[in-house]
């Protein structure tokens, strides 16, 4: 577990199903989680340092351990509204719609291009931005989550920048992204970089 920015905890956790490590993050002074496994220390570490209350995914894949830490601490899930019937029969989902604000400040903007539900939640009290699965980064560079994992890898790939694009205009300085590395400074302008190559 590590703070990569004030109230801003990182972890990362082996994937079963993928086989890889993704990030989780939790906004602590919110009791908030994004996108959460559990992590290395198990859940117990949310005892000692201030139980979640919520859990935002940004996309409806991204529910990964959210269930233990609802069946644990009580936590609602939140999922866009568009992402709801893939998650029938794990568990109860609040659901919410582009545009909305979510418990801990986050306010949910439409990525759409990789899949309907794909989303980006902007953290304006931490300057950040979440995002599912269309940008990653691993090895010090921003890229696409590999083409297997897109209908049509072009068309998608430019849907993702022009999304990235009007995500611009919102103020963030990190980068939350659910596979591979936060971008802890200077992210605005990386992501700008990736979205107009």
């Amino acid at each position: 577990m590590e703070i990569v920015s004030p109230g801003i905890v990182h972890w990362t956790a082996r994937h079963p199903h993928i086989g890889i490590d993704v990030s989780s993050y939790y906004l602590s002074d919110e009791h908030v989680l994004l996108d959460p496994m559990e992590p290395p220390e198990g859940l117990d570490w949310f005892e000692e340092n201030g139980p979640p209350t919520d859990v935002l995914l940004t996309n409806r894949h991204h529910d990964r351990d959210a269930w233990r830490f609802a069946q644990r601490f009580g936590c609602r899930v939140h999922c866009v509204r568009v992402g709801l019937p893939e998650l029938e029969g794990r568990g109860e989902a609040v659901p919410f719609d582009f545009g909305d604000e979510l418990p801990g400040g986050a306010v949910a903007y439409e990525v759409d291009a990789i899949c309907p539900d794909e989303c980006a939640l902007h953290l304006p009290a931490h300057r950040a931005l979440a995002c599912a699965d269309g940008v990653i980064h691993y090895g010090g560079e921003l890229s696409f989550v590999p083409e297997q994992y897109m209908d049509d890898p072009q068309r998608t790939k430019e849907g993702l920048r022009a999304a990235y694009r009007r995500l611009l205009d919102l103020d963030f300085d990190h980068l939350l992204l659910a596979h591979g590395d936060p971008v802890v400074g200077g992210a605005q302008a990386k992501l700008k970089e990736f979205a107009e190559d």
